[in-house]
């Protein structure tokens, strides 16, 4: 008897846990919003520029950067000229780096 009990108590919990388990994979994966997206493509745009910073010229630049300051604008730049040869990987940093360095020269 004892046995049969344990038995049922086992199935239920079993099943209740499957039934959880369902839920949450029929849940439908919500979509980021173009504000979230542009955000998103931001900051990827900030991480990339802020390479080989540190420390807290890292948090300052990227702070300006996210803030669409004039970091941004002058990396953004670099990044389409980028885009726009076709660069990648090695090429893309190295050139990256090169017109960054420009940028702020010439300010």
């Amino acid at each position: 008897m004892k046995l049969a009990v344990a038995l049922i108590s086992l199935a239920l919990a079993t099943g209740a846990a499957l039934a959880a388990e369902e839920k949450k994979t029929d849940a439908p994966k919500k979509e980021p919003s173009a504000a979230q997206k542009a955000q998103q493509t931001r900051m990827k745009e900030c991480n990339a520029q802020a390479t080989g910073k540190t420390g807290d010229a890292r948090k300052a630049f990227m702070k300006e950067c996210l803030s669409g300051g004039q970091a941004a604008a002058s990396g953004s730049g670099c990044d389409a000229q980028a885009t726009e040869k076709k660069l990648a990987g090695a090429a893309k940093s190295s050139f990256m780096k090169k017109c960054e360095a420009d940028a702020q020269a010439a300010k």
